[in-house]
């Protein structure tokens, strides 16, 4: 109360939020004990599939099971058949499918498409995203699908895109590894490749190098909102709807966090547009005209003709935001699995480069070297390898999809009009009926022909770049980028995981190793 005796709104205001944390404070404390009492007759049951409680329906088990969810899902997924429906709890609105049956992804992505969508709950889920191809459903998607096509599949895109990887992989990569080996201590790889793809992203998107790749590896508050959005949307995934909103309304947590990391972020990319805007108009010709371009000025070049969104600040705000999503840490995400696989597994880091030597001409005198596509696209067992990391290591592990009307999947399980399912791709390289029983090996082989060619594997069985229509666009720019990087930093250096590091896979949109991979870097005598 003010000396006047009058109330204070700042007072007030702070008395009804210090209630409201009081009585949040008091139900988690409650929920905690409740979760207590059943802990003690779950631990005599540790390996038994999730139960599904009166009232509460599967949400202690996944609260237990939290840090190991991904291989919780597997086991329960196995334990069923492929498919498990999640019970929460009864008053939530929190049931959903989790499938890796095959038949089911093959209905869903490809035979039954049109009926699954991403739809409004997860649409608001992601709403950083905005209305970009990744977040929109219908004739939208498919109106931005067919830009984007027809920009990627420019006759310069290839050529830029390559120029691009191989210029920042020997003017920042490689200087940043050989700094390190030859002072001889450990880095995380992750921050590494997280660092080199967002520069890499900027670049072809943005048309802007933000140099957060260096020896002194730079603070930059980008990419620390880039991931700081990423972290509030996987929170969003995990809580029920009702709690975010209330986060959001309210200003805590991750919401808080989100709101300012999106601001931050969005700043930077409306000035990006800015600039490219007043860029084009001076000299649209020249830039037309140009061998070099970014994602950024083909859209501006491309706007609709029609008087469709195609032109607007938010349009180009949504698409950059969308491509450097895709592109980025998913990318990324996939260097790191793929070195720790390689560096854990000496056989296949010997065949890689019993490959490259004999059919890669390197001068004696070329350090450093960074190899061209045209080099790399006849090294049939990195292909492989590759494939194989994406197969135990899916860069998106899960996939939801929201049913428009009702609808029976393959496997029999109904499913409601707007239900959710989730499609589990981390599970999917883990099911024995489709890899055989070595399917928990990292095996590249399982990849090549007899005639040593590499073996198409059909979309359902092997959707780490989706399918149906929906299936990646960027899938040929993945393998591009990841064999420049891979072959130079194989082909000059050996990477060895630090004794003792614990590898584990995050909880995350993105699946990035919860630890980071701490490694050393060693000089490779070729």
């Amino acid at each position: 109360m003010h000396p006047s005796g009058t109330y204070n709104p700042t007072e007030i205001h702070l008395a009804i939020h210090s209630s409201i944390m009081t009585i949040l404070g008091y139900a988690v404390l409650l929920l905690g004990v409740v979760f207590f009492l059943f802990l003690g007759h779950w631990k005599r049951k540790q390996n038994s599939p999730i139960t599904n409680w009166p009232v509460v329906g599967m949400v202690p088990g996944l609260i237990r099971n939290a840090s190991q969810v991904y291989e919780c899902t597997n086991r329960v997924l196995k334990h069923y058949g492929g498919t498990v429906e999640v019970k929460g709890p009864w008053f939530a609105g929190m049931d959903f499918i989790v499938t890796s049956d095959p038949m089911n992804i093959h209905y869903i992505l490809s035979k039954n498409f049109p009926n699954y969508g991403k739809g409004p709950e997860i649409q608001e889920i992601l709403e950083p995203l905005g209305d970009g191809i990744l977040n929109s459903d219908s004739d939208w998607w498919t109106y931005q699908r067919k830009m984007m096509h027809s920009v990627i599949k420019n006759s310069k895109f290839e050529l830029f895109l390559e120029k691009i990887v191989r210029q920042k992989v020997s003017n920042c990569l490689i200087p940043v590894l050989e700094h390190l080996s030859k002072q001889e201590s450990e880095v995380d790889l992750q921050e590494v490749f997280k660092r080199f793809t967002f520069d890499n992203s900027c670049l072809m998107v943005l048309g802007f190098d933000p140099i957060s790749l260096s020896v002194d590896f730079p603070k930059f508050t980008y990419v620390k909102a880039f991931d700081d959005m990423e972290a509030a949307v996987i929170y969003r995934h995990i809580l029920p709807k009702w709690c975010w909103k209330f986060q959001r309304r309210l200003q805590l947590g991750q919401e808080k966090k989100l709101k300012k990391a999106w601001e931050l972020f969005d700043g930077f990319l409306y000035k990006c547009i800015s600039s490219k805007r007043e860029e084009l108009s001076r000299c649209r010709t020249q830039l037309e005209e140009a061998a070099d371009f970014n994602l950024l000025t083909e859209y501006m070049m491309h706007e609709d003709k029609e008087g469709r969104m195609g032109g607007t600040d938010k349009f180009l705000r949504d698409t950059a935001f969308n491509l450097m999503a895709a592109g980025s840490d998913t990318v990324g995400s996939a260097l790191t699995w793929f070195l720790w696989l390689v560096a854990t597994h000496p056989s296949v880091e010997t065949k890689i480069l019993d490959e490259m030597r004999k059919n890669v001409m390197v001068k004696d005198d070329k350090k450093g070297a960074c190899f061209g596509i045209k080099e790399l696209d006849n090294l049939v067992y990195l292909h492989a390898a590759l494939c194989e990391a994406f197969r135990l290591y899916p860069v998106i592990p899960f996939h939801p999809k929201t049913a428009v009307k009702a609808d029976t999947l393959p496997s029999g399980h109904r499913v409601g009009p707007n239900g959710t399912i989730v499609i589990f791709l981390y599970a999917m390289g883990r099911m024995e009926e489709l890899w055989g029983e070595d399917c928990l090996e990292y095996k590249p082989e399982r990849w090549i022909s007899e005639q040593g060619g590499i073996i198409s594997v059909p979309s359902y069985k092997f959707s780490s770049f989706g399918g149906g229509p929906r299936s990646c666009l960027g899938k040929a720019m993945a393998f591009i980028q990841m064999k420049i990087v891979v072959s130079s930093i194989l082909w000059n250096y050996h990477v060895q995981v630090v004794e003792g590091h614990p590898v584990l896979p995050s909880v995350s949109v993105v699946l990035q190793m919860k630890h980071g991979l701490k490694v050393k870097i060693n000089k490779r005598m070729v």
